[in-house]
């Protein structure tokens, strides 16, 4: 469990908060923790594992972290960076062949026909800052690359994939978005990514987390499945009844911890969205983040690899944009960064680093405010939420940031 540190700040308006969106039924659940330095202090859960049992959340329940997943992936490959496997300027294509004769889809194209060639080709550190011109296939359902992605089988998180290999080869039949290095797209990249860690590696995706990062870092509950003697301890995931009105209550359940897509070890690993983990796993792995790369008595990342890593990566004027846009934000080697401040937003706010997964689960660092904070919980969709806003704000408050 997670050992909180003695503090006399009062989260008590943290706790009112999240509760409000549990009894308002907005969420099922929540947990939300804070920590100063290397030192939690406070965490606390809220709401409950599945909505029809009623049985309280623990402080043990694995979540869905969906995209938090890309931090991961983006740490696994910057360790082998470290060894030299790859420069970030190499072109994609010297490691992925199959992505050696790629082109682009013309700016006024009506369908997924219409392209022109390369004007650059894009590289391993575009495809770290979702500037590669790939795309998702279900961000923006209308326009013509999602509909392209969506004919191919790749819509999203539900595609049919079978492994990492052939999502690669999948793309490669299909036209960049954009042209490299242009705008920022949320993207299959670190999913693309996750194809690399295993051709430089030489080993399945999931093996290398496990004996590189997972098992270093004590993170024994973190996976791409949820084994049956784990079940107990898996959330329920839910949907709003009406996805246009956020703050309005009503929950239907998605996803049942025993009826599961995570119930057995999948062949298709993604990168991008595939783990399940905790607050205390997840947690080991964002210590190691503040800690410069070290955690648990093991080293990852050398601190100037993590200082690269939070180092804006996109052009001038490109903005990082997700449903809506992020305002002051840019994009690095696999974080969002906090650029500039929103006039509400805090001083201590500036040089964020940070992402989420799309069911809801957050962590930030702040390392200004010498801050990191995490909330998660099992809402599809709960990125950008405003539970998660009110949790951040409240946080800077209580610690003296506002």
């Amino acid at each position: 469990m997670i050992d909180i540190v003695a503090s006399d700040l009062d989260f008590s308006p943290i706790h009112e908060r999240m509760q409000f969106y549990v009894d308002e039924n907005i969420l099922s659940c929540c947990n939300t923790l804070i920590m100063r330095g290397l030192d939690v202090l406070d965490f606390k859960t809220y709401g409950y594992m599945d909505l029809e049992s009623k049985r309280p959340l623990t402080g043990d329940a694995i979540f869905r972290v969906y995209s938090n997943t890309k931090l991961v992936t983006s740490v696994a490959a910057m360790m082998l960076y470290e060894e030299g496997k790859f420069a970030l300027d190499d072109p994609l294509a010297k490691h992925l062949p199959l992505l050696a004769n790629l082109s682009v889809l013309r700016g006024d194209a009506d369908s997924i026909e219409v392209v022109e060639p390369l004007k650059l080709e894009p590289t391993i550190a575009h495809l770290m800052s979702h500037s590669a011109g790939f795309s998702y296939g279900f961000v923006d359902p209308t326009s013509v690359i999602d509909q392209g992605y969506a004919q191919a089988g790749l819509a999203g998180l539900t595609g049919a994939i079978k492994n990492l290999e052939s999502l690669v080869a999948r793309l490669a039949d299909l036209p960049l978005a954009d042209q490299p290095g242009t705008r920022w797209r949320y993207s299959f990249s670190t999913d693309i990514l996750a194809r690399l860690v295993e051709v430089w590696s030489g080993e399945k995706f999931s093996a290398f987390l496990k004996r590189r990062i997972l098992d270093p870092l004590g993170m024994h509950d973190t996976d791409f499945f949820v084994p049956e003697k784990k079940r107990d301890r898996f959330t329920a995931m839910y949907a709003p009844t009406d996805m246009l009105q956020p703050m309005q209550g009503g929950l239907v359940k998605v996803d049942d911890p025993y009826e599961t897509s995570f119930s057995d070890p999948p062949s298709f690993e993604p990168g991008g969205h595939g783990l399940v983990s905790t607050a205390s796993d997840y947690l080991s792995f964002v210590r190691m983040l503040v800690n410069g790369g070290e955690w648990n008595g093991a080293r990852l990342l050398q601190p100037e690899t993590l200082t690269l890593m939070r180092t804006n990566r996109l052009p001038s004027g490109a903005r990082v944009r997700f449903v809506m846009e992020l305002p002051g934000t840019t994009f690095g080697l696999g974080f969002a960064l906090k650029e500039s401040l929103a006039q509400d937003e805090p001083p201590g706010a500036q040089g964020e680093y940070h992402w989420g997964g799309i069911a809801g689960t957050h962590s930030c660092m702040a390392p200004k405010a010498n801050l990191t904070m995490m909330c998660f919980t099992q809402r599809m969709p709960g990125f950008l939420h405003p539970f998660s806003a009110d949790f951040k704000r409240l946080a800077y408050q209580i610690a003296g940031q506002d």
